[in-house]
């Protein structure tokens, strides 16, 4: 059974920084991807960032030059950078992979996700 584990979670104040982490068994094929989702209370859950098999990214616009998402050479651990946090960042940020991904930034392509980490931004 696939496994997806997220950490690095926390809380900061606003402008802080937090580098989110996820180890997951490895995902084969051209059309694998891993991504970064979040749910804030009463929201739906949201793409923020992905990586695909082949290095390419993904942002959420609101995001975009504020987060950096990345995988190791195996592209079994994701990394989610992210600097000048803002209160509206706040949420439970997820993990996820799946083998065949063509909308990296929509859930119904993820087969397998983390049990999330907690991301509190005051201001």
């Amino acid at each position: 059974r696939v496994q997806v584990v997220e950490s690095g979670g926390g809380s900061v104040q606003a402008g802080g920084s937090l580098r989110l982490s996820c180890v997951a068994s490895e995902f084969t094929g051209s059309r694998s991807c891993m991504g970064w989702f979040r749910q804030a209370a009463g929201t739906e859950r949201e793409g923020v960032a992905a990586v695909d098999a082949d290095g390419n990214t993904s942002y959420l616009d609101s995001v975009k030059d504020r987060f950096t998402a990345s995988r190791d050479n195996a592209g079994n651990t994701l990394y989610l950078q992210m600097n000048s946090l803002k209160p509206e960042d706040t949420a439970t940020y997820y993990c996820a992979g799946g083998p065949v991904v063509f909308r990296p930034l929509e859930t119904s392509g993820y087969k397998y996700w983390g049990q999330g980490t907690q991301v509190t931004v005051s201001s």
